[in-house]
């Protein structure tokens, strides 16, 4: 006599206990300092977006020599910064690479002068020291520090500029990347000086440059607030000689 055998089938499901813990460890895993670091360097890339338009419109004219320079300090301090132990802050430092790198290249094309300013000389000689520095000492934290000093030094005019005319210069392209050098600093992983470092740099340079700007602003709006006022006094004086 032949015996069949029946056998009940469990219906399956998406999503079992294992699958989901399976999913909430990924999404664990790419933590908010992870999204953080990734979403300032893509604001820092589109200031660069802003200014290439700027630049194909024709309303900038970049130097060749300036651009091809920064581009070079900004690939050491990419390079010696992720050496130093970088993780999650890397993307402001590689897209502060990549953008001079598209101007310096459209700079050919669209741009004006070349290598004769003391300050980007003097620029280029330091990023070529750090490289040195670098291979004496076997250490990136010192290039890094190097190419930091070299690029305070290059925006010294820039400091300057917006003290002086404020105008100048672009108060929400400085707040943009104020903003990305911000959210960099709390996607810091690793609290050592080599990772802390650039981000830190380059918060207190923007807060510089903004506070100078943000003083130009309060400046030419109290200045219309009392032409304002004289207008409105003027007219109901006159209105009341009327």
């Amino acid at each position: 006599m032949c015996c069949v055998q029946t056998r009940t089938v469990t219906p399956s499901f998406p999503f079992t206990p294992a699958k989901l813990l399976c999913i909430m460890t990924s999404i664990m895993e790419f933590d908010v300092k992870s999204v953080l670091g990734i979403v300032a360097g893509v604001i820092a890339f589109i200031a660069y977006i802003i200014y290439v338009i700027a630049i194909l419109k024709g309303e900038s004219k970049p130097n060749r020599a300036t651009w091809f320079i920064w581009t070079f300090v900004g690939l050491i301090l990419a390079a010696s910064y992720y050496y130093s132990g970088a993780g999650n802050t890397i993307w402001v430092p590689f897209m502060e690479f990549i953008g001079p790198l598209i101007v310096a290249l459209l700079s050919i094309k669209y741009g004006e002068g070349g290598l004769t300013d003391k300050t980007d000389l003097i620029c280029l000689f330091g990023a070529v020291a750090s490289l040195i520095l670098w291979g004496v000492f076997d250490s990136p934290v010192v290039a890094l520090i190097t190419n930091l000093a070299v690029d305070a030094f290059a925006l010294i005019p820039t400091i300057k500029k917006s003290y002086l005319r404020p105008e100048g210069e672009d108060f929400w392209a400085w707040f943009g990347t104020g903003t990305a050098d911000t959210m960099n600093l709390f996607a810091i992983e690793r609290f050592t000086f080599g990772v802390m470092a650039y981000p830190i740099y380059m918060l207190a340079l923007d807060l510089v440059i903004i506070l100078l700007l943000s003083r130009g602003k309060i400046k030419s709006f109290g200045r219309l607030h009392v032409q304002n006022i004289v207008k409105q006094t003027s007219r109901k004086f006159h209105l009341k000689n009327e």
